[in-house]
């Protein structure tokens, strides 16, 4: 079983960066694939990014490709989420997911962590 904290959220104007970082403990975190997901008010959770075990293939939600990027430590068991030129549709709860089955690209977890809230003002 893996444990994840999110760091790293806040408020940020539209056209800023932020940079997420999840931390994980228990389980053997290079058997996980990571990914981050968000729910904004109103609205269902849903997928964000995501990053395979080993050879690091990366996958985004089409709105996302080419602002965020996705990466993982598995020497320091952390995934990062980092996030330029933000608009104000990106303003949500972030969370870290983990499972340790599957890939990125189908991403279903069985592992979250408590949320970071990210507000992009405009």
């Amino acid at each position: 079983q893996v444990h994840l904290v999110e760091s790293g959220g806040g408020l940020v104007q539209a056209g800023g960066s932020l940079r997420l970082s999840c931390a994980a403990s228990g389980g053997t975190f290079s058997s996980y694939v990571m990914g981050w997901f968000r729910q904004a008010p109103g609205k269902e959770r849903e997928f964000v990014a995501g990053i395979n075990r080993s050879d690091g293939d990366t996958y985004y939600k089409d709105s996302v490709k080419g602002r965020f990027t996705i990466s993982r430590d598995n020497v320091k068991k952390m995934v990062y989420l980092e996030m330029n030129s933000l608009k104000g549709e990106d303003t949500a709860i972030y969370y870290c997911a983990a499972t340790a089955y599957g890939t990125a690209t189908e991403l279903k977890p069985d592992y979250w962590g408590q949320g970071t809230q990210v507000t992009v003002s405009s």
